[in-house]
């Protein structure tokens, strides 16, 4: 992920001609992205009257933590979060997704 050197922004990548450029939002800025970047975000576009929203794929966001082990590979590293599912008195869930094979569970406390 790059920022601009100016508003410290976002650079979002862009089709300009035939190339692919990272522009800032706000200000404008342009820089060239290089093939190892743009090999390791890919992008999808979905443009909905004059708002874009961009999905990063295969980026994960997440903290991670020691589980009992995944249900389906035996990996002992998941990715985690919590969710309140049930009415506001009850407990959150705590969903787990496996950092090997990606197999997803949750627990209730």
């Amino acid at each position: 992920m790059k920022f601009c050197p100016n508003d410290k922004s976002i650079l979002i990548p862009t089709k300009r001609g035939g190339a692919t450029v990272l522009k800032c939002p706000k200000c404008g800025y342009e820089e060239e992205i290089t093939s190892d970047v743009k090999n390791k975000y890919q992008s999808k576009t979905t443009v909905e009257g004059k708002n874009s929203i961009i999905v990063m794929e295969n980026v994960v966001n997440l903290p991670k933590t020691k589980t009992r082990g995944c249900a389906k590979c035996g990996h002992d590293e998941a990715y985690f979060w919590i969710q309140q599912t049930r009415a506001a008195d009850e407990p959150p869930t705590r969903f787990y997704r496996c950092t090997n094979c990606g197999y997803t569970w949750r627990e209730y406390e």
